[in-house]
């Protein structure tokens, strides 16, 4: 799907509230696919927020959303048994790393904030997106 960095920015924007918008068909989840990873694309490293009931869901959106952004990079075994539920898991792009926090709160899904030097537009916190949207 060809989207416009304008077009793009417009629609990951519309998931940006405090109210997390539900995607509601195939077409418009390929649509937030296609402008997310166009934005990711541009911007120099990205740091995802996941917020899920348990850990190895959390663990298992992390590992999507990096193979989808094009990191390298796999959850360690050992943490998919921590007893934390609900899981708040913090993955810092430039250092290929996360942690794994308790979460008291109820929203469940997925903060993208991208990070350029180039593009100072691009510099922003997109989401709250599904946690099965890769």
């Amino acid at each position: 799907m060809e989207l416009s960095l304008t077009e793009a920015l417009e629609l990951l924007q519309s998931y940006s509230c405090k109210t997390p918008k539900l995607i509601t068909s195939e077409a418009e989840k390929v649509k937030v696919q296609a402008a997310l990873l166009l934005v990711t694309r541009l911007t120099d490293h990205q740091n995802l927020g996941i917020c899920a009931t348990d850990v190895p869901t959390g663990l298992t959106a992390l590992a999507n959303y990096t193979h989808a952004l094009g990191y390298k990079f796999q959850p360690k075994a050992e943490d998919q048994e921590a007893a934390i539920s609900p899981v708040y898991i913090k993955f810092n792009a430039q250092k290929q790393s996360y942690y794994l926090d308790a979460y008291p709160g109820d929203y469940r899904g997925v903060l993208v904030s991208c990070q350029s030097s180039d593009h100072e537009s691009l510099n922003a916190t997109f989401g709250h997106f599904p946690l099965d949207l890769f």
